[in-house]
């Protein structure tokens, strides 16, 4: 594990750097225990830097061999990570040759080059390549890569690096070597090998601008039949990207490579992009309609990073939105068109929203909050977070909105002519968009809107209408506030796009719709011959990342619910009616009461023949226990949860013959195919055949469980097998051990179908008295993930594993892991310290589940707070897990 500093890195610290790597010569001699890596960089000193400079070049956990600077030997020392050549030569240029080895076996950090599965795999972002060799390891040094890899045959038989191949042949001894070569210079970060023994799918395609490309997918053997849909997910990708944005692919051949080791999803390593397994591999027997959609996007995203991340790329770290922000409102666009139907569309975005809400709301809300571009950290893997991914694109859909769809195009045109082949940053991107269209919102308001990447937090947006019926005039007031949060003690107003609609009573349209742009703290806009009193349809789409307090009440919501032509509103609406509902029983004490207003009108829902299957799906299932903890000043996790398992409930009673007719109406019968068409019935029917097992079990009805155990059996597909699975684990139902035990023994020999199993048991709801049947004890779910951590097909080394069992537990899993006697806690505690030693950039990701816990009610607060204690007063924590647990306590005495 690397030593940890407590250096914070700030950005306003940032120097451009004293030299620039113009090329960059490796030779690999790959080997287990002592990889050699033999490196010549042609080094240049950077002009405008002041004189007399020493190069420091970046190194963590290397035996170094030789350094020689133009043939001859240099004096060098170490200073902490760095390599310091105090006395470089004087020339402009000169030639650095540097000859280290490395240990792949031995790098459980999964960072740098490290071994998985009997092959070598790299993860350089955000800080590896030094963990590989000595190199000036930033992202504003961008070189052209030449990359020769040399391993035994026998073992090794494919050699992969970045760009085009140059050279194969055979050396002695068994040996075999690759040449690579990348002509576009690029940031360390982008490099990448990969050897070992993989089997290749490959199809060629031919662009618009009329060039033929190679596209590669290698695997395991054995798994090949499981990257048909990866592959056509890439061609649509790279056709996607042509035609929207004009962008085509620049290299002979694109290449994607399977790991099943790996910390995070994906990587977008130029023309070698690496995928963890569970991202790329996929069928109909092993996979879910999610697990398609989730490949589709990612694999979108790493190729849409080929010009907006490598062509362009960040000048620092602090500017990472630039690349992320930009390319997940990429990706999210490419999802929603390859959805098709304005209503799959509308699902898309409600998904996209979902993750916002759950994710990035209470990081902002945390002592953890920092604005699209962070102003500092201590370990920047830390800084891969909601904010930086899913805010950032909200922050470029913004500008989208403002400016238009074409006019978003010209500015990307314009971004492009301006900084193709440099690192840049936010405000580069931002002026590009604002100089293409003179004049739009956007432009005039550049400085305010600058805001969002600027300040922390999520704004507050309140609406309050005032109609008069004489002079046909409704005045939308708006006003807008934010809190403060950590190195924020007070926010300027933000540029805030309001999409905004209205209806009458009876559903019809009263204007046009408007998009309103509220920039100070108050402000009204008036409606002119409005000829009936409005209910606001606002933030349509939802235009912007806010909080909304509309005012509405529940007869105004019910007629958005019914009539609001913008599909997400309309969702908005039926989530609002249940979060009334649920939020008043929390406080009460009382069960949640479905009263026969709401009750037909989601069942209005339920029963509409022109709404998309998938979208009633999202609009029946209630929000979340964290999204109603999110609402709430103290939060009691397991009064939250009887909550929502006894509105859960309610909805299964009262519903009970419309559940039955969803799932007999949505039967899909056709062949297995994941497109929107089928996943939408299938989303329908598993939550309608949930409901009915619940309901079941309460009443000791055998039918519906009996069902359920049958189509698991029986399911030609993992949606449908895992969605009966699910309902009977859920209800508690008296078949559910046994057919958990059958999905573990279908689920030999495939790691990414066990993880679904160690999952669907971690993620579990508890049993609550009166909801589940006797025989279910409460805490039983976590007794159980708990025992499963023992299980022979557990592992923390394995990042996939971890996450399918700990971390759901701990972050997707409030009832089970907030206990009463603080059970929980110490298991978090325990495993985070034993995972730090192992994997500090997964350790991280696990401490997050815990930033938050000055949220909770008593007794779980002080509970909670001394188990982040304990973790804070270890030694030796990595940089990953200190912050983390240092801020939580820090910003939340």
């Amino acid at each position: 594990m690397r030593e940890a500093t407590t250096t914070l890195v700030r950005r306003e610290a940032y120097a451009a750097p004293a030299f620039f790597i113009r090329t960059a010569e490796f030779t690999f001699d790959l080997d287990p225990a002592k990889t050699i890596v033999a490196s010549k960089l042609q080094i240049e000193r950077n002009a405008e830097a002041a004189p007399g400079q020493a190069l420091r070049l970046h190194g963590e956990g290397l035996t170094l061999l030789r350094v020689q600077a133009d043939g001859q030997s240099v004096s060098f020392r170490h200073e902490g990570d760095e390599l310091v050549i105090d006395n470089p030569p004087a020339a402009e240029r000169f030639l650095l040759e540097i000859r280290n080895t490395c240990a792949p076996e031995k790098n459980t950090e999964l960072s740098g080059l490290y071994t998985s599965g009997g092959g070598f795999f790299t993860q350089c972002e955000a800080e590896g390549f030094r963990r590989i060799t000595y190199f000036l390891d930033r992202p504003d040094v961008m070189a052209v890569y030449t990359v020769t890899l040399r391993a035994d045959k026998a073992k090794y038989p494919v050699l992969l690096s970045n760009g085009n191949l140059l050279e194969e042949g055979a050396l002695d001894g068994g040996r075999h070597f690759a040449k690579w070569h990348d002509p576009f210079p690029k940031p360390s970060y982008l490099f990448a090998l990969v050897a070992g023994q993989l089997v290749c799918r490959e199809q060629r395609i031919r662009t618009r601008a009329g060039r033929d490309h190679l596209l590669q997918i290698y695997v395991r053997p054995g798994d090949l039949e499981k990257t048909e849909h990866a592959m056509n997910s890439l061609v649509a990708s790279v056709v996607w990207d042509e035609a929207r944005f004009g962008l085509a692919l620049d290299l002979d051949r694109f290449m994607v490579v399977a790991v099943e080791d790996y910390n995070g999803g994906a990587m977008e390593n130029k023309g070698l992009n690496l995928f963890n397994t569970k991202l790329l591999l996929a069928n109909a027997a092993t996979a879910t309609d999610a697990d398609f959609a989730a490949i589709e996007s990612v694999i979108a995203h790493e190729y849409f990073h080929n010009w907006t991340g490598n062509r362009i790329t960040c000048r620092d770290w602090f500017q990472l939105s630039l690349k992320e922000g930009l390319t997940v409102f990429r990706d999210q666009e490419f999802s929603m068109d390859m959805a098709g139907a304005a209503s799959a569309r509308a699902v898309q975005r409600i998904q996209d929203v979902l993750r916002l809400r759950a994710m990035q709301f209470p990081e902002d809300a945390g002592p953890m909050a920092h604005p699209v571009r962070p102003d500092g950290y201590l370990e920047i893997n830390n800084f891969y977070t909601a904010t930086v991914y899913e805010k950032g694109a909200e922050v470029v859909r913004m500008m989208h909105t403002l400016v238009g769809r074409e006019g978003f195009r010209r500015g990307m045109d314009l971004y492009f002519q301006r900084h193709d082949g440099q690192a840049v940053t936010c405000d580069d991107f931002a002026q590009a968009i604002a100089d293409a269209n003179p004049g739009s919102e956007l432009a005039s308001r550049l400085d305010v809107f600058k805001r969002w990447y600027a300040q922390a937090g999520t704004p507050r947006l309140s609406a309050q209408g005032e109609y008069s019926a004489e002079e046909r005039r409704y005045t939308l007031t708006l006003s807008q506030h934010s809190e403060p949060s950590p190195g924020q003690p007070s926010k300027q107003p933000y540029v805030i796009p309001v999409v905004t609609g209205l209806l009458a009573a009876d559903g019809r349209a009263l204007c046009e719709e408007r998009t309103l742009v509220l920039d100070t703290a108050q402000q009204s806009f008036v409606f002119e011959n409005i000829d009936a009193q409005p209910v606001p349809s606002l933030l349509r789409g939802f235009s912007a990342p806010v909080r909304l307090d509309d005012g509405l009440s529940d007869v105004e919501r019910v007629i958005l619910l019914a009539h609001d032509g913008d599909a997400f509103n309309r969702w908005e609406a039926g989530q609002r009616l249940m979060l009334a509902r649920l939020l008043r029983a929390v406080h009460s004490g009382e069960p949640p009461v479905l009263d026969a207003a709401l009750a037909r009108a989601l069942r209005s829902v339920l029963r509409d023949p022109a709404l998309d299957p998938a979208f009633k799906a999202l609009a029946l299932e209630a929000p979340s226990e964290s999204y109603i903890a999110e609402q709430l000043t103290g939060a009691d996790p397991q009064r939250i949860h009887a909550v929502r398992e006894q509105w859960r409930a309610l909805m299964a009673e009262q519903l009970a013959e419309d559940w039955a007719w969803a799932f007999e109406t949505h039967q899909v019968k056709d062949g297995y195919s994941p497109v929107a068409e089928q996943a939408g019935p299938r989303a329908l029917a598993n939550l309608a055949l949930g409901m009915l097992v619940l309901q079941a079990v309460r009443s000791g009805d055998t039918v519906w469980p009996g069902r359920a155990y049958q189509r698991f059996k029986d399911a030609g597909n993992m949606t449908e097998r895992l969605g009966a699975l699910s309902a009977l684990v859920n209800a508690h139902a008296p078949l559910a051990d046994q057919a958990l035990a059958r999905f573990h023994a279908m689920a030999a020999g495939d790691a990414l179908v066990l993880d679904k199993w160690f999952a669907l048991q971690a993620s579990a709801s508890e049993a609550v008295p009166g909801v589940h049947p006797d025989s279910a004890q409460p805490g039983a779910v976590f007794a159980r993930a708990k025992a499963l951590l023992k299980h022979p097909d557990f592992s923390l080394k394995n990042p996939n594993r971890t996450r399918s069992l700990l971390t759901m537990l701990c972050t997707m899993n409030p009832a089970a892991f907030h206990r009463m006697d603080a059970a929980g806690y110490v298991l978090w505690a325990d495993k985070l310290l034993e995972l730090d030693a192992l994997n500090p950039h997964v350790a991280g990701r696990l401490a997050r589940a815990m930033d938050r816990w000055a949220a909770l009610a008593e007794p779980y607060r002080s509970a909670a707070r001394e188990a982040v204690s304990r973790v804070a007063a270890k030694a030796d924590l990595s940089n990953d897990v200190r912050e983390i647990v240092t801020r939580a306590l820090e910003g939340q005495a």
